[in-house]
């Protein structure tokens, strides 16, 4: 086992923050295009998934019966849980300036929405509670079709955008998607021990 001393900790943390000021720029200030500004600026709204939101309603009450009620109660307090624990708990125990708030970079970087949060940027809330519905949709409805791995394909376009807006730093993101997985598999742990695997119907 390599054990780290504090020198090595702390290195290994500025080194860590500095690949995520890198991978900032790059993201946000080099990776672009004007397709890309439009579009990814268009994905990261709530309001226009909502076709997809009542596709699962339909799909599940079509198929689960009873169940799907239980299902959506279930998927409505990942996205709760995932809530909670990334804007009230984890938001408030450790701040972090968003780029666009952060003097160090904020007169390089392109926000390319029309405010600046104030609120901590670790983690992203978008990539937790994305990749906590992602999660909990692909375990529970994976049997019914090998095409629900889209949904980590949907929550990782929707984080991405965060960065390339301008609102978070890649390491935000990726702490959040870390949470929401583990927030969404335990969810769907407890589902399945309440309520058994999904299966269509024959």
């Amino acid at each position: 086992m390599i054990l780290l001393d504090g020198a090595d900790h702390l290195n290994f943390f500025q080194e860590l923050i500095h690949f995520d000021y890198w991978l900032f720029s790059k993201i946000n200030q080099q990776w672009t295009n004007a397709f890309f500004d439009s579009v990814l600026l268009f994905l990261r709204e709530s309001a226009i998934w909502i076709p997809f939101y009542l596709f699962l309603l339909v799909f599940i009450t079509i198929n689960f019966g009873r169940r799907s009620w239980w299902w959506s109660f279930s998927f409505i307090m990942t996205v709760v849980i995932s809530d909670l624990i990334s804007s009230h708990l984890i938001k408030l125990l450790i701040f972090r300036y968003r780029p666009c708030q952060d003097s160090l970079i904020a007169e390089q970087v392109r926000i390319l929405v029309n405010y600046c949060p104030e609120s901590s940027s670790f983690t992203s809330s978008h990539a937790c509670n994305h990749f906590a519905m992602a999660t909990f949709i692909f375990f529970t409805l994976r049997e019914t079709s090998r095409w629900w791995w889209l949904v980590f394909f949907w929550a990782f376009i929707i984080s991405y955008a965060q960065v390339y807006v301008g609102v978070h730093y890649p390491l935000d993101v990726a702490g959040g998607a870390v949470l929401g997985c583990a927030i969404g598999y335990g969810m769907q742990i407890f589902f399945k021990r309440q309520f058994g695997p999904l299966s269509l119907k024959q």
